[in-house]
């Protein structure tokens, strides 16, 4: 069941782009938003070592609930 609390994110990629990451994400058995996911997972934890820990505002801290 999906958490009404996440975020959806649009985006438009060409279409070698798509079957390369649909090719990528079967080979690894996760699918295309699945290996999405893990890609943005593993580049935030490497700006994170690199630059220290990013701190996620609460919502009351948050004027724009659009970030």
């Amino acid at each position: 069941m999906r958490n009404k609390k996440n975020k959806h994110l649009g985006i438009e990629i060409d279409p070698e782009l798509h079957y390369k990451l649909h090719y990528i994400s079967k080979y690894y058995g996760r699918s295309a938003n699945g290996e999405i996911l893990y890609l943005i997972r593993q580049e935030i934890k490497a700006f994170e070592q690199a630059e220290g820990k990013i701190e996620v505002p609460t919502e009351a801290d948050t004027p724009n609930k659009n970030i």
